[in-house]
């Protein structure tokens, strides 16, 4: 039995590959969103903007210049407030990733939170997150927390339900200032054909990171912030080593049968 999830919404992750649920109350939100306007806040600088590059990215956001549209980015939350230390370690927020992942060995790989602005927040396109760090087992899933009420006019999460049974996909995306920015083909996975999800504050929604995901250009009046995190299977190889995070294989639930112990390597990330 589900320690968290119903049994119905198990099958609704195998089959579509993502699943969308309540976790945190009014109140808990209140606190989480203060932290994190106040996070934002204390660290904004220029070097926070994390839109994609690429003429594609130009398209999908109908603009000429990458300057004419934003997000701001905050990696690591964890190493910046406790409070979003708290949301990992979060007991029902575990029981729900054992429902969909089928191990009790749950492991960090890294956080993050994007702000879209109000107007000319970025959308992003259609993308696997495989790509930035791949897994043997691929057993990697994102747990995206809706800070705002997030829909397709704010600039919401939006998906292609069952695509992560499709395997990998071909790579259409760009390196650009030493930076790569992966996505699939636009013109077989466009924004518009996704299917937009649409989230109250405090809604989580998880999903693995072979789905087809992205989000639309915000031309509303209202931000859209999110807080997301990357999990997976302590037993879980990485194929190639890259996106190398602080406290990445930090144990959230259970224990790594994979860690060496060995005093020669007790530096090693």
């Amino acid at each position: 039995m589900p320690l968290f999830l119903t049994q119905e919404d198990v099958a609704f992750f195998k089959e579509n590959g993502y699943v969308k649920f309540r976790l945190f109350s009014p109140k808990e939100m209140d606190r989480i969103c203060k932290e994190y306007d106040e996070l934002f806040q204390r660290k904004l600088n220029p070097g926070m903007e994390a839109a994609w590059r690429g003429d594609e990215m130009k398209k999908a956001a109908n603009a000429k210049d990458t300057s004419d549209y934003s997000v701001q980015s905050v990696h690591n939350l964890q190493m910046h407030s406790a409070v979003f230390t708290e949301i990992l370690t979060d007991e029902r927020l575990l029981d729900a990733l054992q429902d969909v992942m089928g191990t009790q060995n749950i492991a960090l790989h890294h956080t993050k939170a994007h702000n879209k602005p109000p107007k000319k927040g970025a959308p992003y396109l259609m993308h696997q997150d495989y790509l930035y760090f791949p897994y043997k087992n691929d057993s990697m899933v994102a747990v995206f927390l809706n800070i705002d009420d997030s829909d397709r006019e704010n600039g919401g999460l939006c998906v292609y339900p069952g695509s992560h049974k499709l395997g990998v996909l071909k790579d259409h995306g760009v390196f650009e200032d030493g930076q790569e920015y992966h996505w699939a083909d636009p013109a077989k996975y466009p924004i518009e054909g996704a299917t937009p999800i649409i989230a109250k504050r405090g809604e989580v929604v998880i999903f693995s990171y072979l789905l087809l995901h992205g989000s639309y250009v915000n031309n509303s009046d209202r931000t859209r912030r999110m807080f997301l995190a990357q999990i997976m299977a302590a037993d879980d190889e990485q194929l190639e080593k890259k996106h190398v995070s602080p406290a990445q294989g930090l144990m959230l639930r259970g224990y790594n049968p994979r860690r060496d112990a060995t005093m020669e390597k007790r530096f090693h990330h």
